[in-house]
């Protein structure tokens, strides 16, 4: 009963986010609620919802500071003269952004952080995407398709998780994939290539010289920006990049002060920051109840026991005559299932009783795991509803979640197949 609520919960929350039928914000409160209240835990609905919340506090915090922070500094202008420097480097060639932004991607999320990626890829390339009227959700697709990808390096959640569940060296199970790794990340350049192709058809010939010159004209920007605090602002962006890398930090914390340094440091006046953060307060309050409505989701589907259940009722579905092809399975399903369950829940839930029934067929459990980080929470986390991730990407972006989620899974998925495809001809992934 659970597992069928928890699935029913998982579809009419994906259904209704990606045909519009209800905003996000409400779709992660109520479907939840009344499909727990159907369950019979009506009195504990609000412990778990509090627990969900406290569990996405960090992430909905840092959020908030790191809009405002960004935002300040796009007001300060500091971006200008990058988008600028880019746009000689690449021209007006929506190709080369959108390669672009995947390898820039790609580079950032060595740290194996999600989030990082997404901070400072994002507010970096947005500009330069808004200057060319680029589609966003282009943007989006790229930076999560490169930053999902990444995640199944040895010290990225999944792959530390899988590894700590089978209780098997980290090395061991990566290893063997990164032939099958490198291979995702040139099919996400060529649908990086692909995507900003489509996106040359569609806008045409763009003169560089005019879009500075509408960058230029823009009077209300010109009174907000601070060119003189340029090298200030570049030191405070560095100093929170590295910092945030570093780790010595929480992220919340670095972005409270970040916003708060340079909201001094560029409008002295009270008046000025009173302005500056009525500007940007919206996007803020906006995003961070989708965080916090996501936190309440998540609270329900873990305390509940509904993800738990659904585990068990995914494993019981295998027909024992497809025994032999359960890392297969595993590497198909992976990627979806980021859209069912947690990486906790999965590597830790999921995962030890896909490898066991994998062992009774005489099947390495390795092969299960390295099945299992090809898409889940790897691939799949920057779509998942369970991530806060996930709606930071959406948040910096702009885009609306079911947008997003429809352009990108598919490629997504298509992602994680050829990764399984060339581990099992490499043998890494051995049937």
């Amino acid at each position: 009963m659970l597992a069928f609520l928890g699935f029913l919960t998982i579809i009419v929350l994906l259904t209704l986010i990606m045909t519009k039928k209800l905003s996000p914000v409400v779709a992660l409160i109520a479907v939840p609620i009344v499909v727990s209240v159907i369950g019979g835990f009506a009195g504990e609905v609000g412990g778990y919802i509090t627990d969900g919340i406290k569990s996405i506090a960090p992430v909905g915090t840092m959020f908030i500071f790191a809009i405002l922070f960004f935002g300040i500094l796009t007001d300060a202008g500091t971006f200008d003269p990058i988008i600028n420097k880019i746009l000689k480097l690449v021209g007006n060639d929506p190709v080369k952004i959108a390669i672009g932004t995947a390898v820039l991607a790609m580079l950032v999320h060595l740290d194996g952080s999600g989030a990082v990626t997404f901070l400072i890829t994002i507010p970096a390339m947005l500009p330069l995407y808004d200057t060319l009227k680029m589609d966003r959700r282009v943007l989006a697709t790229i930076v999560a398709l490169s930053a999902g990808t990444m995640n199944v390096l040895p010290w990225g959640g999944p792959t530390i998780r899988a590894a700590t569940s089978l209780e098997i060296p980290v090395t061991e199970l990566f290893n063997p994939l990164l032939p099958a790794l490198i291979a995702g990340l040139i099919f996400v350049i060529f649908v990086a290539y692909r995507l900003g192709k489509k996106e040359k058809q569609r806008l045409g010939d763009i003169a560089s010289d005019q879009l500075q010159i509408q960058r230029e004209i823009d009077e209300e920007k010109q009174k907000l920006a601070r060119p003189k605090m340029f090298f200030v602002n570049v030191l405070i962006i560095i100093a929170s990049v590295v910092t945030l890398i570093s780790g010595k930090l929480p992220p919340v914390v670095i972005f409270m002060m970040a916003f708060a340094l340079s909201l001094v440091i560029n409008y002295p006046s009270v008046k000025e920051q009173r302005q500056r953060v009525d500007a940007h307060a919206k996007a803020a309050l906006m995003m961070a109840s989708i965080l916090f409505a996501a936190g309440a989701f998540i609270g329900i589907m873990k305390g509940s026991g509904m993800i738990t259940e659904m585990a068990n009722a995914a494993v019981s579905v295998i027909p024992s005559t497809l025994g032999k092809l359960i890392p297969v399975i595993t590497g198909v399903i992976s990627m979806p299932a980021s859209l069912l369950f947690d990486p906790d829940s999965f590597y830790f839930g999921v995962l030890p009783v896909l490898s066991a029934a994998a062992r009774g067929f005489g099947v390495s459990a390795l092969n299960v795991g390295r099945a299992a980080i090809l898409g889940q929470m790897t691939t799949g986390f920057p779509v998942s509803p369970l991530t806060g991730s996930t709606f930071l990407l959406i948040g910096l972006t702009g885009v609306d979640l079911g947008e997003h989620q429809k352009k990108t899974i598919p490629y997504a998925f298509a992602t994680t197949i050829v990764m399984l495809i060339v581990a099992i001809i490499i043998g890494a992934i051995k049937l």
